[in-house]
């Protein structure tokens, strides 16, 4: 076998030196892997690849790193905190552990690029030392002053008598007029804080307001339940307070009447109330009424809007959430930052420019800024920022050296793709000093331009030669070429991998008939396939696409046929699909009463759009590939029809293993038990009254051709299409997952095992296995990412 002519290639690794030099694993049996050993040589770039599924992830995320976490942990005598051991009989050579996953957890609003990488404090720091700004009251340029202490300019400056001492603790005196202005301080270029905020949005840069169109139906009366969310109680309630208030204006107010017929009057005392500026604007000479009975009214809007600050509850804020839209705030644009903060410059730059511009252009900016204060005029300037500047460049020049350069400091985090937000994660690793470290990464190079993939394997390389351990699970073929050592895994995927099939360098690889990798790096794995079609004449037409770096772009995309979208990391592929064509069609497929984009054009054409990105599948231990792709609630309505015809009293919910009813309660459907071991790890073991089958005996006792729904579970979808073959519904979803290439995963293999690359086919798979119509647009986001050439 392959394997064993590969174990010598190990004790030749052995000979050169101690056994320290490796990394040696005996017996892994984690999730698929069959019971593998092996040596992994330490100081080298070592490529895990392999067919998605094949368990590479496993033996280096769940099992090499969870078990570097574990025995760090229990040496520092942190017991409590020690996750239990992966399923290997033994691991030596150990060195504590880093992993960058692709999974981009951060989906706090007001995190950015520049928070995450810590780059804004600095940036701010830098803009309270150096800004340069007019005075508001003379007009006057007020430059930074270095060479006296705030005190000594106090008592230089004419005396303000009129003013109190208090103004002065967070003010200084204009060095012009002598007249009060802010003090500069780091936390005013933060949109984080108050000082810096935006008052309106608190530094979010977007507002929800009230959607009219979702509120009201202007066909109706306020009698007719024209108003959502009003029943019979509240129009009482409030049909009388908003008669008081038009008696009290002088005015006639007709519940009976549709909203269309109502004037603008009535229409701002309906949804604002008698308080608010939108009505009280049409009666100027006349205050506002003080009670209830005289018609104090409150407003739809204003009570729907007051309600929604006051809740704390997220069910109750989502309650409110239908009937509102997000849009940029009208305060500050969507910039987050109060309008006086933009007047702060920095060699000609505001706070803004500086955050908005790619990081290439950032550090350009920066080191003319560097010459300029390096000049003798301006040596005491480089005195006080000059370690400021020096981090600020370090921490940019690492972000452009992995391929991320085309990003903006106030660019959101949760808009960065998984690729993105490990590059910026590796960027981060590389500014560090840390030698002697097992670095794991999951496909760094997910999301990049084959022009840009030298600048990983650069950063890679440099991160091995400071003296650690790299390990890469990859499917790039330049990242594999690049490799000191190279494990592939397989042969198969799911239960036809979990082996190594070969392990050394290229060459290794290329003269072993049984690695798919190998035929693919000699170049005879490659089957072409032509997905052409000559469409169907009609097109979607966008025009002046202008979000994020888009230029005022015009595209025409024709309908009917396989249009790829491609070009380097950061050329705007995502902003022009995803930020321009699938938000206005989205919005007129499924909202087609609010606001659409009126660059894009030809719509019509479609019936439905549906997008299919990067996110998450959710991993519950309780969701698998049949319940995610509704195949359980096929095959549980199965069963149900089978028992009733036994009129055994059995219904669908019986079958499932996630509520009461039918499933066994000692272990609530998950067919083992986690045993407590206090101090130590927990232990799972089978349920012993169901024995590890989920459900109870009368359950169990229902069968379709000979197998129970617990039996049905173990099969994989390529079993369980041979069993269903006669079932239409069940069938059509199978061949879906079969035609993906997941007919070896098991049909209730939990979630939490699955690979980034098989949980990208099992949602391709949910959505292909959709009745959606015949004009269907779908959008996807990277669909290869993790899966094998």
């Amino acid at each position: 076998m392959w394997y064993k002519k590969h174990d010598r290639c190990f004790e030749q690794v052995n000979a050169k030196g101690a056994d320290y030099m490796n990394i040696r694993i005996k017996g892994a049996r984690q999730n698929n892997l069959k019971n593998i050993s092996l040596e992994i040589p330490k100081n080298k770039l070592v490529v895990f690849t392999g067919l998605s599924g094949s368990g590479k992830s496993t033996l280096a995320m769940e099992t090499l790193q969870r078990e570097c976490q574990r025995q760090y942990m229990e040496s520092m005598g942190m017991t409590m905190e020690i996750g239990s051991k992966p399923m290997v009989d033994k691991i030596e050579g150990l060195s504590p552990a880093i992993s960058i996953n692709q999974k981009n957890t951060n989906r706090n609003p007001r995190s950015t690029v520049g928070t995450v990488t810590e780059i804004s404090p600095y940036l701010r720091v830098l803009f309270s030392k150096l800004g340069e700004r007019n005075c508001k009251h003379c007009g006057k340029t007020i430059t930074p002053n270095y060479g006296e202490e705030t005190g000594a300019i106090y008592a230089e400056l004419p005396d303000q008598a009129e003013e109190s001492a208090e103004m002065y603790e967070q003010m200084m005196p204009c060095p012009h007029c002598g007249k009060g202005i802010p003090e500069l301080t780091a936390s005013h270029f933060s949109f984080n804080k108050p000082s810096g905020a935006c008052p309106a949005c608190k530094g979010i840069g977007i507002v929800s307001i009230p959607d009219i169109n979702l509120l009201i139906d202007r066909s109706k009366s306020i009698k007719e339940f024209a108003i959502h969310g009003w029943d019979q109680v509240y129009i009482d309630r409030y049909g009388a307070s908003i008669a008081n208030a038009a008696q009290y204006y002088g005015f006639e107010f007709d519940l009976s009447a549709p909203l269309s017929e109502y004037s603008e009057t009535a229409m701002d005392l309906l949804l604002y109330g008698a308080l608010s500026k939108q009505f009280t604007r049409h009666f100027p000479d006349i205050k506002p009424p003080k009670t209830v009975p005289e018609g104090r009214y409150e407003g739809v809007i204003t009570n729907l809007m007051r309600r929604y600050e006051e809740k704390n509850s997220y069910s109750a804020k989502q309650r409110i959430e239908k009937f509102l839209i997000q849009q940029e705030c009208p305060e500050c644009g969507g910039i987050r930052f109060r309008k006086e903060i933009l007047d702060v410059r920095v060699a000609g730059v505001n706070i803004i420019e500086a955050l908005s511009m790619p990081l290439t252009d950032t550090a350009d900016w920066l080191k003319q800024l560097d010459r300029d204060l390096s000049a003798d005029e301006r040596a005491d300037a480089r005195a006080v920022v000059g370690q400021v500047l020096d981090n600020l460049l370090h921490r940019i020049e690492r972000i452009i050296e992995v391929g991320a350069g085309y990003l903006s400091l106030n660019q959101p985090s949760i808009s960065l793709s998984a690729g993105e937000a490990q590059r910026i994660k590796l960027a981060s690793i590389l500014g560090s000093s840390l030698t002697g470290v097992l670095y794991v990464l999951d496909e760094p190079s997910t999301g990049l331009h084959s022009r840009d993939t030298s600048k990983i394997i650069d950063a890679l390389n440099r991160l091995r030669d400071m003296g650690n351990t790299v390990i890469v699970i990859e499917h790039d073929l330049d990242i594999i070429q690049a490799a000191d050592y190279i494990i592939d895994f397989g042969p198969g995927a799911g239960r036809d991998g979990g082996q190594i099939v070969a392990a050394g360098n290229v060459s290794d690889l290329k003269n072993c008939s049984q690695s798919v990798t190998g035929k693919y790096l000699s170049g005879t794995g490659y089957n072409r396939v032509s997905l052409k079609s000559p469409g169907n004449g009609k097109y979607v037409v966008i025009k002046n696409a202008n979000t994020n770096n888009l230029k005022d772009l015009n595209v025409e995309i024709p309908l009917g046929k396989f249009i790829t979208v491609t070009g380097v990391s950061g050329a705007g592929k995502s902003s022009l699909i995803f930020g321009e064509l699938a938000e206005a069609a989205e919005a007129y497929a499924h909202q087609p009463k609010r606001k659409q984009k009126s660059n894009v054009s030809g719509l019509e054409h479609l019936e439905n759009v549906i997008t299919i990105g990067q996110t998450s599948i959710g991993r519950s231990p309780r969701s698998n590939a049949a319940t995610y792709t509704d195949i359980f609630s096929d095959i549980r309505n199965l069963y149900a029809a089978i028992a009733r015809k036994q009129n055994r009293g059995l219904q669908a919910k019986h079958f499932s293993y996630n509520v009461p009813g039918g499933r066994c309660e000692n272990c609530q459907g998950a067919g083992k038990l986690s045993i407590s071991m206090n101090f130590l790890p927990d232990v799972e073991v089978v349920c012993p009254v169901c024995r590890g089958n989920r459900y109870q005996k009368q359950v169990l006792n229902v069968k379709y051709r000979g197998l129970s729904i617990a039996q049905v579970l173990e099969l994989s979808i390529d079993e369980a299409a041979a069993l269903f073959e006669q079932e239409k519904e069940i069938m059509k979803k199978l061949i879906v997952l079969q035609d993906v290439g997941l007919g070896y995963l098991g049909l209730g293999q939990s979630a939490t095992t699955l690979s980034g690359g098989e949980a990208q086919r099992l949602k391709l798979a949910r959505e292909l296995a959709k009745q959606t119509g015949e004009s269907v647009l779908y959008l996807f986001d990277e669909p290869t990412c993790g899966l094998h050439p």
